[in-house]
């Protein structure tokens, strides 16, 4: 069961594109759908290793779903392969998990390749929202999708009065040395200041080579991953470290965004902190 009532949400619709709109799954078979839409990307586009238990489901599923809200976008016309819904076809899928909940339940996911405890220990009177498992069908990896997702985040922070968004961000690949100048841009031009560092756990932390990288700036902002680009735009901190998941296909850094950090001008568009998101 999710943490929210979908219908106590109310999420902007795309203006550049009606036919597209954003919402939480409600209930077991929209959580499902985004589950095959995860599979799909992650395992059949991207690499990832299934076991036997996902490859016979084709779902990419693990025990956070439960505890999580999942955020949908929905096109209502058209779907492009999208999975199949009541009021269109899923596209694209970002998982949430805030604080509370996480708590109540084992910790959260980036735990696993994060030492998290020191930076919400430092951070008592904060609300930390984890956002990760983001995907979205090929076909639909535009710019105004992208705005979507984020005004679905940005409306959800904005419903429960979280401070912190965080999580891990991914690069293709498990091989860090091919990533090295982006990674050392990374470490170099957003490393967390001492009240936000996070490191990565003593047995998957990998150097991201500041200070020891040859680095041209412009190449590497370009090489970025789209999702990192644009949370380096809002304001994030990079965590200190990489971590390969072998599972996943990728190479990993930890996103930290305080709210507080986020750059006014893009409250314009998807709403000051402390507005109404209704």
């Amino acid at each position: 069961m999710t943490g929210l009532n979908p219908v106590n949400l109310p999420l902007a619709e795309n203006v550049l594109r009606p036919s597209l709109s954003i919402r939480l799954a409600r209930g077991a078979d929209e959580i499902a759908a985004a589950q095959h839409l995860r599979y799909r990307v992650f395992y059949e586009e991207c690499g990832a290793i299934a076991d036997a238990a996902t490859r016979a489901s084709g779902r990419d599923a693990d025990a956070y779903d439960a505890i999580c809200d999942h955020l949908l976008v929905i096109d209502h016309d058209r779907g492009a392969a999208g999975l199949r819904l009541g009021d269109g076809f899923v596209v694209g899928t970002y998982r949430l998990l805030r604080q509370d909940m996480a708590e109540a339940h084992g910790g959260f996911y980036s735990a696993g390749e994060y030492d998290l405890a020191p930076l919400i220990a430092r951070h008592p009177a904060l609300r930390f929202l984890e956002l990760g498992r983001s995907c979205v069908l090929k076909a639909y990896r535009t710019r105004p999708v992208m705005e979507l997702l984020w005004q679905g985040i940005w409306d959800y922070v904005r419903a429960h009065g979280m401070d912190v968004m965080m999580g891990c961000a991914s690069f293709d690949g498990t091989d860090p040395q091919a990533h090295a100048e982006t990674l050392a841009f990374l470490a170099q031009h957003a490393a967390a200041p001492p009240d936000w560092q996070v490191r990565a756990l003593p047995g998957r932390y990998q150097a991201m080579g500041a200070g020891t990288v040859a680095l041209d700036a412009r190449s590497a902002l370009k090489r970025l991953p789209p999702l990192i680009k644009a949370y380096l735009r809002l304001g994030c901190y990079i965590g200190d470290g990489a971590v390969i998941d072998h599972q996943f296909n990728t190479v990993d850094v930890l996103i930290i965004l305080p709210v507080a950090r986020i750059d006014p001008r893009y409250f314009a568009h998807f709403g000051a902190p402390m507005a109404s998101p209704g």
